[in-house]
């Protein structure tokens, strides 16, 4: 089975475009009306799309076929089922549009399904991939480090929850409220309001967490794998209760540290603030 990556949603961009991409039986599926979108320049791609499915028959047949209709998340956030297809069939469609834009996108494209098979050969790449990332937004490599391990952990729970019957992502985020409820006293959605995160941005938590908030989250969610595997829960009623006992041990923990740091550790800053802040400091300290 391949490696599901953390986020089952992403968009990808080509010369700015907008690509809507989502995980689906093992692989990755684009949006088709987000490719017309790119290939033909049109406000309104979905009826381009419908008219070239009724005029070629055979590309009718294929899309009603071999394309599912995938959950992807629309410009509001929604998440709304859309005709998707994968590598193979966004070929498929390329070969029925014609447009000058086809050959660079046929080569991007390419270039974007081999960077995902090389991944899936070797997962460390994607790692290598995701540092680069980070490093481009600013952030510290020792702060990277923790984040690249926190999403391993992250992995191997969602891994152990689905071997225990859990498996639609609301289940996963009703869980992961347990942990954080425990560990910090909050929920997911109330550490973002702490963070003054607005509700509908799509920053991820975590990736505004400081040093200290992703190793207690690290640490609850790693109790809670290592207690689940070896109680072996069924079900919500009996996998929250273990949620719940994984993220109080981080909790006692962070309250022992704060104790001894007479300070608490939870922030209420958005982290790349912080390190906006530090850069500007560093900067004015060098022309003074």
């Amino acid at each position: 089975m391949k490696n599901i990556p953390e986020q089952k949603n992403k968009i990808v961009l080509f010369r700015s475009r907008k690509i809507r991409r989502a995980w689906h039986n093992d692989d990755w599926y684009y949006s088709l009306v987000d490719i017309v979108g790119v290939l033909i320049e049109s406000v309104n791609p979905t009826d381009y799309l419908k008219k070239i499915r009724k005029r070629d028959e055979e590309l009718g047949a294929y899309l009603g076929t071999k394309c599912p209709q995938v959950e992807m998340l629309t410009e509001t956030g929604k998440k709304r089922k859309t005709l998707a297809g994968n590598t193979k069939d966004v070929f498929r469609i390329i070969q029925s549009i014609p447009s000058p834009k086809a050959e660079p996108f046929k080569r991007w494209f390419a270039k974007v399904g081999k960077e995902r098979l090389d991944e899936i050969e070797n997962p460390e790449l994607a790692q290598e991939r995701m540092k680069e990332l980070y490093e481009k937004k600013g952030y510290p490599k020792d702060w990277i480090d923790k984040r690249l391990r926190g999403m391993a952990i992250r992995q191997n729970l969602t891994g152990e929850w689905q071997e225990r019957g859990i498996e639609h992502q609301q289940d996963f985020a009703i869980l992961t409220a347990e942990i954080s409820k425990a560990t910090f006293g909050m929920t997911p959605c109330e550490y973002k309001k702490h963070k003054n995160i607005p509700a509908k941005s799509k920053a991820n938590l975590r990736d505004n967490m400081t040093d200290f908030e992703l190793i207690f989250t690290m640490l609850g969610e790693k109790v809670t794998t290592e207690i689940s595997h070896k109680e072996e829960p069924r079900g919500m009623p009996e996998n929250k209760k273990v949620a719940k006992r994984g993220g109080s041990v981080a909790g006692n923990a962070r309250k022992e540290t704060e104790k001894e740091l007479g300070r608490s550790v939870i922030s209420d800053e958005n982290f790349l603030e912080t390190v906006d802040e530090t850069k500007q400091l560093s900067l004015f300290s060098e022309q003074n």
